[in-house]
């Protein structure tokens, strides 16, 4: 259920990153409530993919899943 979740508020996001040539891909959730995902395609190299990961995935992810903890590069 929780996995479900991620995976529907990461397919809100992938819009955006897909508009600049990134992509998002669901790695995993921990017990713990942080989620792993890999940055693909323009993002996997970007220098503000950090930035991209932090202030825009992980701030929405924590928004729309409570349960979410961090999301962590992989």
């Amino acid at each position: 259920m929780l996995e479900e979740q991620v995976k529907t508020a990461l397919n809100n996001v992938r819009p955006s990153l897909q508009a600049d040539g990134g992509d998002v891909e669901f790695v995993s959730i921990s017990e713990d409530g942080t989620v792993s995902v890999k940055l693909t395609g323009a993002c996997g190299c970007c220098p503000m993919a950090q930035m991209t990961l932090k202030m825009g995935i992980e701030n929405y992810l924590k928004k729309e899943v409570p349960q979410v903890s961090a999301v962590v590069g992989v």
